[in-house]
């Protein structure tokens, strides 16, 4: 919930930004002069990329977590096995070792959108968050994508 809450609350300040540098591109574009409408046209461009990519990772958290409910219903979600420091950090040879098995499972099921989900994780559990989302993105489009035996 603590997540979620966070994300809401990124997101509200993010669009009250984009709002407000919006509202200053259409000022300069009013002005009048090629200046300031070149620089007013420049400055509406960034709003618009990050509605883009706010709305990109808004979709993509949301499929995540719809992927999260759904292998939870089925009791597929991974069990946290990893070892911590006494920080409460993830000891890194434990989750390299998570890792190598969930990789190990992608491999021998390379068309399971869960074994993409559960090496996800495992990525994220090894703090390579880049090769993290890509495997959760592979997992969505595996589950968006259903497969078919051929005929």
């Amino acid at each position: 919930m603590r997540a979620k809450l966070s994300y809401a609350l990124t997101a509200a300040v993010l669009v009250v930004y984009f709002v407000l540098v919006g509202s200053r591109g259409v000022l300069l574009v009013q002005a009048g002069t090629p200046l300031t409408v070149t620089f007013g046209v420049a400055v509406l461009i960034l709003p618009v990329i990050g509605v883009w990519f706010l709305w990109k990772n808004t979709e993509f958290v949301r499929r995540a977590n719809a992927l999260a409910a759904e292998l939870d219903a089925e009791g597929g979600l991974p069990v946290d096995e990893l070892r911590r420091t006494p920080s409460g950090r993830v000891d890194r040879d434990s989750a390299d070792e998570v890792f190598a098995r969930r990789k190990a499972e992608t491999e021998d099921a390379p068309d399971d959108w869960r074994a993409w989900f559960r090496l996800a994780v495992a990525y994220h559990d090894a703090r390579d968050t880049p090769r993290a989302r890509k495997a959760m993105q592979h997992a969505i489009r595996l589950h968006r994508t259903p497969r078919h035996p051929a005929a």
